[in-house]
């Protein structure tokens, strides 16, 4: 097979997460086939650090982390001082260079997240499966705002679903505590439950109501208010065990009968028999199964790997596979990757600042240093795990062109520190190859500097687009 090493550097940035040194030419040969490789291998997506803790752990520890300082706060006040404890908690986040302690709890558990995920996307050969990790994560997103089991989340309700069968993943998203906090459906109560009855207190919409409007159907489908009241009322009494009471097992999920609304519920015009948890499991199933939702999945499939308003064949060829499969993501991955639609040359996408961030650190072979990246990408409007809303982070070019002109600042600051050891004209080479353009090289070319050029390299269009 004739090598093609500029369908290579198109395929790392626009379905990866960019090249590394030397990984477009081990992929020429057949890049098409190293996508397809990538989703074939084990336990491929996943993030198996035994040293990072459940989410139900991190729950738990961040629970009795803040009832002992609350409590010291308290000896505080009345001039008593507090007995020294240390934290049960062992998270791999590690105190940065000149810091005398390790920073809160909390803090401990976001920084060794994010480091595992930063680590996985930069360590990646391809990136593809991180490529899909990161969207599938956005699409059932959650915030760190509302829990710190958010980078849990991600290794345990999305990771090990990303290439098997939607439905599966959306059961998975919908159970885990840490949606049913997002989404406010932890206190959600049947009105005439023996808890909604006893308590007086009702029914929230929100969890049923993004369920149906992002994750499955989409928006404008035919679902009406009374599907989602009758949705909501299948989703209650799913909730987490509480810490104060459950301190050994708090914070996992947990059906609480007597907070389940009873009775039948329609939805979408089908009746579902009271059955308790499997009530929600059997409405899940069909909305995973519904027409609705496999074209939703592939226009945001779509939408995210090629352009803001994709070609409608590419959508059909996706929905179409997503149907014919059962919803096999695995499946539908590899008719996106097989689609001529989605190898236009054009770059039409904007680099999200994620993406980009990564992308840099990818080609210059650099490490993660994982404080000033979390806080670049929060300058640049994509805090981790802090979507500005149930829908995620936007995915059209306008919400990112805004933008650039922090890039730059960025760009420069990190050319400043590495640029000096690097050669820029090797860097450009290795992370676009054939997509550098002609002006691109002369500007490198007449650079005062290295860190100059290096700068000019990861703010090129070719670059910061894929």
């Amino acid at each position: 097979m004739a090598r093609d090493p500029e369908k290579a550097v198109l395929a790392l940035h626009r379905f990866g997460l960019g090249p590394r040194p030397g990984t477009v030419a081990a992929i020429a040969g057949d890049p098409e086939g190293a996508l397809v490789a990538d989703l074939d291998r084990p336990n491929a997506g996943q993030i198996l650090d035994s040293r990072l803790l459940s989410s139900d752990a991190a729950y738990r520890a961040v629970f009795e982390y803040n009832a002992a300082r609350a409590a010291e706060a308290k000896l505080a006040r009345r001039g008593i001082a507090a007995p020294a404890e240390e934290s049960k908690a062992s998270v791999t986040a590690k105190p940065g260079q000149g810091e005398a302690a390790p920073p809160p709890l909390p803090q401990q558990i976001f920084f060794a997240e994010a480091t595992a995920r930063v680590a996985a996307a930069c360590d990646a050969e391809v990136g593809f499966v991180e490529r899909l990790a990161w969207f599938w994560s956005n699409h059932f997103c959650v915030s760190l705002d509302a829990t710190i089991m958010a980078g849990g989340y991600e290794r345990e309700a999305i990771r090990p679903h990303v290439l098997g069968r939607f439905v599966d993943l959306l059961l998975a998203a919908e159970t885990h505590p840490a949606m049913l906090l997002y989404l406010n459906d932890a206190q959600s109560i049947g009105p005439d439950s023996v808890a909604g009855i006893n308590r007086g207190k009702g029914l929230n919409e929100n969890f049923a109501r993004e369920i149906l409007e992002l994750h499955t159907l989409g928006v404008r489908t035919g679902y009406t208010q009374d599907d989602v009241i009758g949705f909501a009322k299948v989703l209650t009494g799913w909730t987490l065990r509480p810490v104060v009471t459950d301190p050994d097992i708090g914070g996992r999920f947990v059906f609480i009968p007597r907070a389940h609304e009873p009775g039948a519920q329609t939805v979408l015009g089908k009746t579902y028999p009271d059955t308790g948890v499997e009530q929600g499991h059997a409405v899940l199933a069909d909305l995973a199964r519904h027409p609705a939702t496999a074209t939703h999945v592939a226009t945001k499939l779509a939408v995210h790997f090629v352009a803001d308003d994709p070609p409608p064949a590419l959508v059909d060829r996706l929905a179409r596979r997503f149907r014919d499969t059962d919803g096999d993501l695995k499946e539908v991955a590899k008719a996106l990757v097989g689609a001529p639609e989605a190898w236009a040359p054009q770059q039409a996408k904007v680099k999200r600042p994620g993406e980009w961030l990564v992308a840099a650190l990818r080609a210059t072979g650099q490490g993660v240093e994982i404080r000033r990246l979390v806080g670049a990408a929060a300058l640049l409007g994509e805090p981790l795990w802090r979507p500005p809303a149930p829908k995620g982070f936007p995915d059209d070019n306008a919400a990112w062109l805004d933008g650039l002109a922090e890039r730059l600042e960025i760009a420069n600051a990190f050319a400043q520190r590495v640029g000096p050891s690097l050669d820029p004209a090797a860097v450009t080479e290795a992370a676009l190859g054939p997509l550098a353009s002609t002006d691109l090289r002369r500007s490198l070319a007449r650079a005062e500097s290295r860190p100059q050029a290096l700068t000019l390299a990861l703010m090129a269009p070719e670059f910061l687009r894929r």
